[in-house]
């Protein structure tokens, strides 16, 4: 989406080099005013559903831009497994690695319930700042399976450890607040480990709320990235052989070919601006690519704890306490 009420400050994408608007001089002589940015600045939901969230961000600077992004991935908490207490593993994965793998099992626990860990809370934990779980699967051969079967899961029984083993422990009143599936795995049949007879783990987990600059499995998205809104401009008409070539340059959708098989941008929002127009001699002048230097697109895939647009929300409130505690820094002064 591209507001009409606005010039457009573009990048000129050619074939070897990306070339300014002469008439934009960049960022280079902006002076920053509150108001005017108040009055470009436009943000525009385009997807929001469980998995993902995509929007658009109009008229702000690149730095701006970039630490929502940042803030989303580091600076919005999320509960994750912190300690594991291993009592007895005789799988053939090592201490090390099957700590680690628990660690990066997501969790639908809000952390908004929770508090941080302080060193009040002592190596247990309170019911305030803690999930505790447990692990206990034992690999043993089925008595009715025979010689001549070949699939595992008729031979063993609990061959696979699957993050739905998981089983959680209760602390104080928490079983009072929460449901078991309010604080579980967000998916139930995540591969942990595979085990045979005489294998066994016996694991005891601690959960705490934590940041994703203190450790990537505290970040409550599997990825949050942005990317400057394509402009195509096709500036002659392009039909027959031509018209499907320059199809085939651009990501489906971008290109359309209508009934009398010319050529017509669709929608330039999901092109990937590859540029492959410039290996035909023939189409090289056809189009101007551009990309708009402050419209971004964002793209948010939640973990699962938190929805994609409440992880937003999150990160507006992480960046506003920031600027409120840098103003009282500066007013104490």
């Amino acid at each position: 989406m591209s507001s009409t009420n606005r010039k457009e400050p573009l990048l000129y994408m050619e074939e070897h080099r990306v070339k300014e608007d002469p008439q934009d001089y960049g960022l280079a002589d902006d002076v920053f005013n509150m108001e005017v940015f108040k009055k470009k600045l436009q943000v525009a939901i385009i997807r929001n559903d469980e998995d993902g969230l995509e929007f658009d961000m109009i008229g702000v600077y690149p730095a701006i831009a970039n630490a929502f992004r940042r803030l989303m991935l580091s600076e919005v908490p999320s509960m994750a497994i912190e300690k594991v207490y291993i009592y007895n593993n005789t799988s053939i994965i090592q201490d090390e690695v099957l700590a680690h793998r628990m660690g990066l099992l997501p969790l639908k626990a809000d952390p908004r319930l929770f508090a941080y860990r302080t060193e009040e809370s002592g190596d247990a934990g309170t019911e305030q700042d803690t999930l505790e779980y447990e692990l206990k699967v034992k690999c043993t051969r089925r008595k009715d399976a025979s010689k001549d079967q070949s699939n595992f899961d008729d031979i063993y029984k609990n061959h696979k450890v699957y993050s739905g083993h998981l089983k959680w422990l209760p602390k104080g009143k928490q079983a009072q607040i929460y449901s078991e599936s309010m604080v579980n795995c967000i998916n139930e049949d995540i591969l942990i480990a595979q085990l045979r007879p005489g294998h066994e783990l016996d694991l005891r987990l601690v959960a705490v709320k934590g940041l994703g600059k203190d450790h990537a499995k505290f970040s409550p998205v599997a990825t949050a990235y942005y990317r400057l809104l394509p402009q195509i401009k096709l500036n002659r008409e392009v039909s027959g052989k031509d018209a499907y070539l320059l199809q085939s340059c651009f990501s489906p959708g971008v290109i359309g070919i209508d009934e009398n098989e010319c050529a017509y941008v669709k929608d330039a929002r999901y092109d990937s601006c590859s540029r492959n127009v410039y290996r035909y001699p023939q189409l090289e002048d056809s189009v101007t690519l551009g990309r708009v230097r402050d419209h971004y697109i964002f793209t948010v895939e939640s973990v699962g704890s938190l929805k994609p647009d409440v992880i937003f929300l999150e990160a507006v409130k992480v960046l506003k306490k920031k600027c409120r505690a840098f103003i009282d820094e500066i007013e104490a002064e």
